[in-house]
């Protein structure tokens, strides 16, 4: 793959976090359909029937719902071929439910890695490993 298509997709990957970070679910909707492949897979531990284009705008509705003013800082984007892999800061204020719980009011700073795999200009898999537990920490929802 060549360096112009590898900057290419990641030019692709930081359009989509531009549209995550305006907070806006449309905006957010109609980026994922751009971008995301309609057959793309998104690997998870979570058994799931749903494509990559039904997970992301499911997972976007939730996250945003819990914390409006949610902020994804690409802090590492790095291209080898066909995939980038992005190193990332999520930050948010809980005010809104949460995994049945209601809100704390409280912010969060958490981790995550993702992994894309790009075909004509879309993402066709997606990887990801989210920091799940500092966010329950932070929230007070599990115990240190």
């Amino acid at each position: 793959m060549s360096t112009a298509q590898e900057a290419r997709n990641k030019e692709t990957y930081h359009r989509f976090h531009e549209a995550i970070n305006s907070g806006d679910l449309e905006i957010i909707s109609k980026a994922i359909d751009e971008v995301i492949h309609p057959d793309a897979r998104f690997h998870t531990t979570e058994l799931t029937d749903m494509t990559a284009v039904q997970a992301q705008k499911r997972i976007w509705d939730v996250l945003l719902r819990a914390f409006p003013d949610i902020h994804v800082a690409v802090e590492d984007l790095l291209a080898d071929g066909d995939k980038i892999v992005a190193r990332q800061t999520v930050t948010g204020t809980n005010s809104g439910a949460y995994r049945g719980m209601p809100p704390t009011g409280r912010s969060v700073t958490y981790n995550e890695i993702f992994i894309a795999r790009f075909a004509d200009g879309r993402i066709t898999d997606l990887w990801g490993v989210v920091d799940v537990y500092s966010q329950l920490r932070q929230l007070g929802l599990v115990q240190t």
